[in-house]
């Protein structure tokens, strides 16, 4: 991959890293196609149960587009693929966490979003702030599903930074951590779901977008369909199994 964006494995964990500390992370085109391959990467990468996504440094974890190469190139309207917005340009059926460690503006806080989960640095930032360069944030139609519709109107009309606290309060953040302890917190977080029964994640993720694209009763009905194969799974008996015996399960994934 590009120096720009890092990929590892820890733990059976995946860390995607936007690595441009001294331009703030912002998305210039290696950094867009460094995380369009780092995804599809831990889509086929049957080791990693969850990707955590931040970026390098303390200052941002991504501070939104490159307006100097945006300016450069004359952007206009960015194609669809321009930044990865999970389940609209690239699926990912896995868990994914952000780990914001600093400003989250413009497309950092579309990256925030799209993650399944969030953890934050108490000194981290969050703002959709392309009103105040003229920019659009259509990807942000989301975002009434997440916090109140009156929260979510302020943020894309006013551009004004939100603090790490505000952002959990409204529920758009999970977890707070102090920065140093941000890596910590959010491997904890992972690594307590990648210890669960695989397709229960998997089909527990599912489950959880049935809401905003059909009706509740529609969305039982889809969800009987999700979750019938995980209770007809081997690991359905081997986790019933491994309670009565008092041991660790062993997932087999099927």
């Amino acid at each position: 991959m590009a120096d720009e964006v890092r990929y590892e494995i820890r733990d059976g964990i995946a860390w995607l890293t936007i690595n441009r500390p001294a331009a703030r992370n912002s998305l210039n085109r290696a950094v867009r196609d460094g995380l369009f391959e780092g995804v599809r990467r831990f889509n086929e990468d049957d080791q990693a149960k969850v990707l955590v996504l931040t970026g390098a440094g303390d200052k941002a974890f991504c501070a939104g587009g490159d307006l100097k190469e945006m300016s450069e190139s004359k952007l206009t309207i960015p194609p669809i693929d321009f930044v990865p917005q999970f389940g609209r340009n690239i699926e990912v059926d896995k868990p994914t966490i952000a780990a914001v460690n600093g400003a989250a503006f413009a497309g950092g806080f579309l990256l925030a979003q799209t993650c399944d989960l969030c953890v934050a640095s108490t000194t981290a930032t969050f703002a959709i702030s392309e009103v105040k360069v003229g920019r659009g944030s259509p990807w942000a139609a989301p975002l009434p599903l997440m916090i109140p519709r009156r929260v979510a109107m302020e943020i894309v009309l006013t551009g004004a930074p939100m603090t790490a606290q505000r952002a959990y309060e409204i529920g758009f953040v999970n977890q707070l951590a102090e920065p140093g302890e941000l890596p910590a917190r959010a491997q904890a977080l992972a690594l307590q779901i990648a210890a669960n029964a695989p397709l229960s994640v998997l089909a527990g993720k599912q489950t959880m977008t049935l809401t905003a694209e059909h009706t509740l009763r529609e969305s039982f009905d889809h969800a009987e369909t999700i979750w019938a194969p995980v209770y007809s799974s081997a690991d359905a008996q081997e986790g019933m199994a491994a309670f009565a015996e008092k041991r660790t399960p062993k997932w087999q994934g099927k």
